[in-house]
Parts: structure tokens; C-alpha cells; sequence
């Protein structure tokens, strides 16, 4: 596979330096992508790297993933209005290890391939290096007219940062630069990727190479990802879609997916999937054909769900979408752990009872009348009993002087009930 025509089509290049197409087709060729170590997760913005890396392995080529503990205690102004916090030794190391774990379901790290990745952490060798040996060895190639013409300092000195621009942030392209110098002489590292934003970075690292030891390396960057409406990628109202679990759930996670639009589901199936052109070319033609069955959207989902989680957690994330829109059983809705249960019904209305009534025994009729204000009058909640439009629990209810206790609880917690088809109410006992 041709690794720069594999991201042509897919549109995952934004700039490349001259010369980088032709040095992969002669040679296995080690590059690497800086990832920024500031928590213990990737989120679904730094997939897009990520994927960049795993197409190049794909393709024959060796990739490096660059943990950034040293340059992640400083913060890249690029993109940024505001300086970052700076984070210690131990949080980084910890972070590392998280990040490590999740890319080794992306990346071949433990096969003798030639072409194995590895995963580098530049604060091994920062950390020992002094400000006058950084000064003489780095700072002495880069003049400051260089690095002042650099567009991510040129927008923090022209006012879109409210405290200008640190020193210390000023030198992280001579950091990031270093890196580049770094990898080139003890890796053979003669390609940098990222996003569009680190074209700065990447190219003061090709000049610090040329201007040290006369060597010739490249740089690719990708866009950086947008919603067809303009929005930020990857943002929802609760914040970032993580990659763990613990933060976002595969639930949560394969919604966001499945929710995304029909020009963006074009777009980033193509970006966030290793299916070949032919059959998302198939799959946007179906989507022409029959959009409202969303035949890219639900793919869409199921690839990244299955890749970043499993195809477990995609299966579960599938029947607990059915339960909200689909027919669902009862059974399906009693194999949902208490997390998902909560976020398939986020936003329905929620209601609180006291566990001492639902131990002691409560009709139904009065619990979603006077207790919860599901049905404005028992006389209505009778009728519609009567006509089949009452469930509990995903089963309908025949009789009218049902009574509940807590053993028709969900996780001894909850209760679920249902007005007519779409209408659904949470009764949260505590």
C-alpha cells in the first residue's frame, strides 16, 4: 500500500514537504507524532494522529509514538489563548502508561516486525539536560527572527492571548525541534507528522537538523478535524469524548458516532476507519440512496466502537440503544449496568422515592400519581393501564392495582416506566 496515496483519498493531507512521497516509496522510513501526555486518556481528538500512525504501519513503515512528558510540562502555545498547567514527574509517568496501553490496540508494539512500534518519552533525555548545554547545543542554529515569525507566536504577541506569550512557551519549538534532531540521530527519524497547527513546530525541527548536522528530513500534517456545521470536533456539551471508559462510556461513546451528520459521517469514515475506498464509496452511495436508514453512521459507529473498546461493548452499546428506540426486552434492560442505564436515559424525566415506600409496597397507580408526577390522574392512568400504554420495566402492565416493591427494581435503584411508546420516566429510590 502507498501510504501518502491511502491518506490522499481518505483527506488526511493538509501540508507535505517536498520530497516526503518519493523517500517512502524508496525505503521502510521511521517517523513519529508528538502526543501530548496531560492526562491519563486520548480522547477522540488525537485519533486522527493516531490513525495516521497506524496507516503508516500498515503500509511497511515504522512508527514512533512520542509521549511529550518534557515538552507536556511546558504547554504548546500553538492553538492556544492561555498557558497550560504544568504537570509533575509522576502524573506524566502515569499518564504514559495509560496512553501506551490504549495505542497498543492501534499500534504492533510487541511483534519482531522490523517495523514494530515503539513509544518514546522526551523527557528521558530533557530531563538531564542543562539550559546552558540546551543553549549552546540548540539555541545557537535558531535565531530568534526564525522563531518570531512562526504564526502560533506571531497570534499570541498580536492579542488573542490575554498575557502575551511566556519565555517559557516562546522556546517549546526549540523543545519540540530537539525532539525531531533527537530521533533523526538515534532513530534514523526522518519524517514528523501531526496536525495542521504543529506545521510550525515540525519545520523548526527540519531547519534545527539541516543547520546541525546538514541532514535532510520531512513533515506531514493532516486538517485539523471541524463539523460541517463549524463546531469543535469531538466537544459535546459534557466536555471530551475520551477513549477510556472511565470517562466516557462505550455507550455514550457509540452515540456520539451514531449521532453525527450525513456529510460528517462521509468525512470521517473515510478518517477514523481502515475500510478500504471501495466499500465506503459503496456505503456513501447507499447513504444517497436511503439516507434515513443511515447505513454510514451506524458503520461509522460500529468501527470505532469495536476498535477502541470491543465488539462486547459495541454489541451492549447496540441493544442499549434499542431499548430507548427500539423494541427492547426486559431482559436486555435488566443486563445494563447501572452507568449505561443512566446514560441511556439521560435527560428523561427523573423522579425520588424514598426506599421505606417501596419497601413497605406501593401501588403502582399511586406511585406514579401522587409520589411521581408521571400521570396527571389516576382515572388516566386506569385507561391507559387498560389500553396496554402503561409499562414497567420494559413490561406491560394488565393489572391496575399493580403494587411495586423493591424486588422490581433495576440495580435496587431504579424503576422504568413507560407512557405510551416514547414517553419514559426514571423513579430513582433512595
Amino acid at each position: 500500500m502507498n501510504f501518502v496515496e491511502e491518506l490522499r483519498w481518505r483527506g488526511m493531507i493538509h501540508t507535505m514537504m517536498p520530497g516526503t512521497e518519493e523517500l517512502l516509496e524508496k525505503e521502510m522510513v521511521t517517523a513519529y507524532v508528538g502526543i501530548d501526555p496531560t492526562a491519563d486518556s486520548l480522547h477522540i481528538g488525537h485519533l486522527v494522529s493516531v490513525m495516521i500512525l497506524r496507516h503508516f504501519q500498515r503500509c511497511g513503515h515504522k512508527p514512533l509514538a512520542l509521549i511529550g512528558g518534557a515538552t507536556g510540562m511546558i504547554g504548546d502555545p500553538s492553538g492556544k489563548s492561555a498557558e497550560r498547567n504544568l504537570l509533575d514527574e509522576e502524573t506524566l509517568r502515569h499518564n504514559q502508561e495509560c496512553i501506551k496501553k490504549q495505542l497498543s490496540k492501534f499500534l504492533d508494539f510487541e511483534s519482531d516486525a522490523p517495523n514494530k512500534a515503539e513509544l518514546v518519552n522526551n523527557y528521558d533525555w530533557m530531563k538531564d539536560f542543562t539550559f546552558l548545554d540546551f543553549a549552546r547545543t540548540v539555541g545557537k542554529h535558531i535565531t530568534v527572527n526564525y522563531m518570531m515569525a512562526k504564526d502560533s507566536v506571531q497570534k499570541r504577541l498580536n492579542g488573542e492571548a490575554r498575557d502575551g506569550l511566556s519565555f517559557t512557551e516562546f522556546t517549546y519549538q526549540l523543545l519540540q525541534g530537539y525532539d525531531f534532531l533527537y530521533l533523526y540521530e538515534h532513530k534514523n527519524c526522518k519524517l514528523q507528522m501531526g496536525g495542521s497547527d504543529q506545521w510550525g513546530n515540525i519545520t523548526t525541527g527540519a531547519e534545527l537538523i539541516r543547520r546541525t548536522n546538514g541532514g535532510e528530513v520531512f513533515a506531514l500534517t493532516c486538517p485539523l478535524i471541524t463539523k460541517a456545521d463549524g463546531g469543535k470536533f469531538g466537544k459535546t456539551e459534557s466536555g471530551n469524548i475520551w477513549l477510556d471508559r472511565r470517562y466516557t462510556s462505550p455507550y455514550k461513546f457509540y452515540q456520539f458516532w451514531l449521532n453525527v451528520s450525513d456529510a460528517d459521517a462521509a468525512k470521517y469514515i473515510k478518517i477514523f476507519t481502515a475500510l478500504p475506498k471501495d466499500e465506503i464509496e459503496a456505503l456513501i452511495a447507499e447513504q444517497e440512496a436511503a439516507p434515513h436508514l443511515r447505513p454510514l453512521q451506524k458503520r461509522l459507529a460500529k468501527e470505532v466502537t469495536v476498535m477502541v473498546h470491543s465488539e462486547e461493548d459495541y454489541e451492549a452499546a447496540v441493544e442499549a440503544s434499542n431499548i430507548l428506540f427500539g423494541n427492547a426486552t426486559s431482559e436486555a434492560l435488566k443486563k445494563l449496568d447501572e452507568e449505561t442505564l443512566l446514560d441511556v436515559f439521560n435527560g428523561v424525566p427523573q423522579f425520588e422515592v424514598s426506599r421505606d415506600e417501596i419497601a413497605a409496597g406501593v401501588k403502582l397507580i399511586d406511585l406514579c400519581t401522587e409520589k411521581a408526577n408521571i400521570f396527571p390522574s389516576k382515572g388516566e392512568m386506569r385507561k391507559l393501564i387498560q389500553s396496554g400504554g402503561v409499562s414497567v420495566n420494559k413490561e406491560k402492565v394488565s393489572d391496575t392495582d399493580m403494587i411495586i416493591n423493591t424486588s422490581h427494581l433495576l440495580d435496587d435503584k431504579y424503576l422504568l416506566v413507560q407512557r405510551g411508546k416514547k414517553n419514559y420516566y426514571l423513579i430513582i429510590v433512595k
